[in-house]
Parts: C-alpha cells; sequence; structure tokens
C-alpha cells in the first residue's frame, strides 16, 4: 500500500500477491484520499506526521481556502482545521501532510512537516 503525491493531487495504490502461487496485482491506483483501511495500515507501518505552521500566519484565510479545497469542510469547519494548524498542528500520513504543506505554500503559508510518534493519525481533517 501506497500514498503518494502525483501531479499535484494525493494518489494512493494498493497491491496484492498470493503466497501459494505468487501472482498479484493491483487492486487500486488513483487519485482521492486513501480508504481507512489503507490509512490505518499506513500509520502503522510509517507512523503518523504533524503539520504545522512555521511562522506567523498574516491572515487565516488563505488557510481556511486550502483546507477547504482539500478537506471539502463547511467553512466554521475549516476555522476550527485553522485554528488547529496554528496551534497545535494536524496529523495525518505523511503523503498527506506533505499534500497539506504543499498547497498551504502554493498560498505564500510556510509549514513543516514531521514525524509524530505519539498521536494516532486522523484522516485528512473534515
Amino acid at each position: 500500500m501506497n500514498q503518494f503525491i502525483n501531479c499535484g493531487q494525493l494518489w494512493w495504490d494498493a497491491e496484492f500477491s498470493c503466497a501459494f502461487c505468487g501472482d498479484g496485482g493491483c487492486e487500486h491506483a488513483g487519485p482521492g484520499q486513501a480508504p481507512e483501511d489503507v490509512r490505518s495500515a499506513l500509520l502503522a507501518e510509517h507512523g503518523p506526521s504533524r503539520l504545522c505552521v512555521a511562522g506567523p500566519v498574516a491572515s487565516l484565510v488563505s488557510v481556511m481556502q486550502v483546507l477547504r479545497e482539500v478537506a471539502k469542510v463547511s467553512l466554521p469547519r475549516a476555522r476550527e482545521l485553522a485554528d488547529e494548524l496554528t496551534d497545535t498542528g494536524l496529523v495525518g500520513t505523511l503523503a498527506e501532510m506533505e499534500f497539506l504543506r504543499n498547497r498551504l505554500r502554493s498560498r505564500g503559508v510556510i509549514a513543516e512537516v514531521r514525524s509524530d510518534g505519539g498521536a494516532d493519525g486522523g484522516p485528512i481533517p473534515s
């Protein structure tokens, strides 16, 4: 199972193989939010990552716009997530946090991603 950024989009894939015959294949490959079982496996294998703003943010508007675009959340929920991002940070898979970081950077918001072994890593906030 993998999650990665491709052509500016968050993608995931899942492959399988048969231990008996050696055959295998691709279960899914494409853009979008990974299903919870894929996310859980990635978090268990690699641990969660935390995205934190790396300096003062002049306005939360840019942050909220990115969160609304990526997570498809309401304006009040985007505000809550923006507050969380600028306070303790958001937690998820490495690819999810890198994706959000890149989108924030495109709006002039500098953020950093770091390992966060102590958290359980929720989905891209919604």
